[in-house]
């Protein structure tokens, strides 16, 4: 067996943030429960808050398929998702939803509506994670996607009425928000089929 990586916490341990906080981070205290908490020792008020990210059902120019591309790495590396990732540090969502476009698509996109804010997990360094996801539509007005390897093995448009399962359940969610609101887009009788 290997020793465990200097930079990484071995699975389990304690951590002075995040869902599993054990202690204080600024005093080191141990802390008497989970976050939301306050440390007995400096009074330090730890939370565990939701971290923003962002995703982009980019559409056809018909509006009836949306881009998946392929995970390349983990968690849930070979599942299908919606380009996106997280803001950094004080971005704001729709600049973030343009930067990840550019880096895992290779093009500038028309950012459109928001579609929804969708509470999510992610899995990372030992811990999920809470995210709170900003789902924006999009279209490609032109240039030749060129995938980021390092992000994405393949790309692929889905119909929004018959979407392969996504890597993660707030893409699948969005994704049939996207379709609902799209028949009723098209349904200028408002009947639904109904």
């Amino acid at each position: 067996m290997s020793p465990p990586d200097p930079g990484q916490s071995p699975p389990g341990a304690a951590r002075g943030y995040g869902p599993a906080a054990a202690y204080c981070p600024r005093c080191a205290a141990a802390l008497a429960g989970p976050p939301p908490t306050r440390c007995v020792r400096c009074a330090y008020q730890l939370f565990d808050n939701a971290r923003p990210a962002v995703n982009v059902v980019v559409l056809d120019p018909g509006g009836t398929r949306f881009l998946a591309i392929r995970r390349a790495r983990p968690p849930r590396a070979g599942h299908w998702e919606t380009p996106g990732g997280f803001c950094d540090g004080a971005e704001h969502p729709r600049a973030a939803a343009a930067r990840e476009c550019r880096e895992e698509l290779g093009v500038e996109i028309e950012l459109g509506d928001l579609v929804g804010l969708y509470l999510g997990e992610y899995e990372f360094q030992d811990e999920t994670l809470t995210v709170l996801e900003c789902f924006y539509l999009a279209t490609v007005p032109g240039g030749q996607l060129r995938l980021d390897p390092a992000e994405a093995t393949e790309l692929a448009w889905f119909a929004l009425d018959d979407p392969p399962p996504l890597a993660f359940a707030t893409m699948d969610a969005a994704v049939r928000d996207v379709a609902a609101g799209a028949r009723a887009a098209w349904d200028p009788a408002g009947s639904s089929g109904r």
